[in-house]
């Protein structure tokens, strides 16, 4: 089935997610769609899937005009959507879940079951997935939780297929599997439309690719084209996509966790007896895929999760215990994951959000009263060293992009002297030369002496930033190696399997 948007726009409100998009896919082809996050990829396709009305334009099949009134009529017509995080319920059965929304039954109103493992069972021989139609979703893998994704597609004929950021929740071999089951389908005839922002994923499996850039296509690309035109294709300059770092050169800084554990409210172990030393001069990936504890341990060095066990010494001092305000206060940096949640207030300015955790002091405060003359100067500098792209240091800071809304944070955390810095998912939803900017001050900062620990789920991330890696898995510390460790060991380790040789766990 051949897939036509023609002109699509959607706005909501003054702004223009979609400007006149107009592609095509054909049967038997993967067409990615690249850029970078907020480029508006997802609300296209929600236009396509019917969670959205355009504003203006068509979605044709095969040449007919289609009026989606929502997702039912998109299944109908034969798209299926994987979306990024999986439309699935927990304590449902795979079978239950496949069938949920088009339930056949038998005599008595009973739902047929049978009919649905049926289902489950022929597309799985006929992909080689290794799936049971009677196990709980709760109780899956999150690759295996994909693969019942797939199913439901194909169960309701799908001939277009769109993949929504696919691999954000996935270890680098579950990565590979999906991109070969992609194959399959494209060799199979399905139109496949493949929405991310990793060139490397593009590269491995596009027929064609389409660049968005704030809500318009850019232009078409191929999959051969060197990394760096492709990032300037997303981005509109630029980019040095290469982490320039040297040799570590220790100092005299140094963090030591001994046998960490955080216990959620329920009583379960999320941080189970974690062990490291980051050194002054060093950068500490913490890597993993998402929700192994790698949140909970950042949140335990700066004091926001309440430490069950262990310690975490900085310099000689133990911060376990400590009220958050006092962990700052002895020098450590810390970005949060969500920062327009824990990161920023987002109705204050820019200038008042540069301030926070600034309490007194001069030259900010004197005699308890606020200083607004050397607030708006170092708020001035700092979005001028920060490259904040910001109409003024008195706009809101919601109102800035989310790579501008990254840089208020940095800026303010590194704006002091600092005797850790605590990076999570730092360059999380911002564009490619946001990310090049982040990395840059990130090892400035390693540079200067400072214990370094980065939380990022993006392998490749954790590889150029890294000078070792710490892999997390169901919390606990898989291993510690170096970053030059070969990635396929790195996705192994992410699926818990402890390495052989050339690594520790100190």
């Amino acid at each position: 089935m051949k897939l036509e948007l023609r002109g699509i726009t959607k706005r909501f409100g003054t702004l223009v997610a979609n400007d006149q998009i107009s592609l095509t896919v054909e049967p038997g082809e993967i067409h990615c769609l690249l850029g970078e996050n907020g480029a508006g990829k997802s609300t296209l396709m929600n236009v396509l899937y019917g969670l959205y009305t355009a504003d203006e334009g068509e979605v044709l099949l095969d040449g007919e005009v289609q009026h989606f009134r929502g997702p039912g009529d998109a299944m109908a017509a034969g798209i299926g959507m994987v979306h990024q995080h999986f439309m699935l319920i927990p304590v449902f059965t795979v079978a239950e879940n496949v069938m949920l929304g088009h339930e056949t039954t038998l005599p008595g109103g009973r739902l047929d079951l049978d009919a649905a493992r049926t289902k489950v069972n022929e597309i799985a021989r006929r992909f080689g997935f290794q799936v049971d139609p009677d196990a709980l979703i709760e109780d899956l893998p999150v690759g295996v939780q994909q693969r019942v994704e797939i199913i439901k597609a194909l169960s309701r004929d799908a001939k277009i297929l769109v993949f929504d950021e696919p691999t954000a929740v996935l270890t680098p071999q579950e990565t590979d599997e999906f991109m070969q089951i992609m194959r399959q389908l494209r060799d199979e005839g399905a139109a496949i439309v493949f929405i991310t922002h990793k060139l490397r994923e593009v590269r491995e499996v596009a027929d064609r690719i389409t660049v968005i850039r704030r809500g318009q296509v850019v232009g078409e690309a191929t999959a051969d084209q060197p990394d760096t035109e492709l990032a300037a294709m997303m981005v509109g300059r630029a980019v040095e996509l290469t982490v320039q770092k040297s040799a570590p050169k220790y100092g005299a800084n140094s963090l030591v966790v001994q046998d960490l554990e955080v216990t959620d409210p329920s009583g379960i172990v999320v941080v189970d007896g974690v062990s490291f030393t980051v050194r002054g001069g060093e950068v500490l990936v913490v890597a993993g895929v998402q929700g192994n504890g790698q949140t909970e341990l950042t949140e335990a060095l700066v004091g926001l999760q309440k430490a069950s066990g262990g310690s975490v010494v900085l310099d000689g001092q133990e911060m376990v215990g400590r009220p958050v305000a006092e962990v700052l206060g002895a020098g450590v940096g810390f970005v949060p994951e969500d920062r327009s949640t824990d990161g920023l207030v987002g109705e204050f300015t820019v200038a008042e959000n540069l301030m926070l955790d600034r309490r007194g002091g001069p030259p900010f405060v004197k005699a308890g009263m606020l200083q607004l003359g050397p607030r708006d100067s170092f708020a001035r500098d700092a979005v001028e060293e920060f490259d904040i792209r910001t109409q003024g240091i008195g706009e809101q800071v919601s109102r800035l992009s989310g790579g501008n809304q990254q840089k208020v944070v940095l800026a303010r955390e590194l704006s002091r002297e600092l005797r850790l810095l605590v990076a999570a998912q730092p360059t999380r939803g911002v564009d490619v030369g946001s990310i090049e900017f982040i990395h840059k001050r990130i090892v400035e900062t390693r540079d200067a002496g400072v214990p370094v620990v980065v939380v990022s789920t993006e392998l490749d991330e954790a590889v150029a930033l890294g000078d070792r890696i710490l892999v997390m898995y169901r919390g606990r510390v898989v291993g510690i190696v170096p970053s030059t460790t070969p990635r396929d060991e790195l996705g192994l380790m992410m699926a818990g399997i402890t390495p052989q040789k050339g690594s520790d766990v100190a």
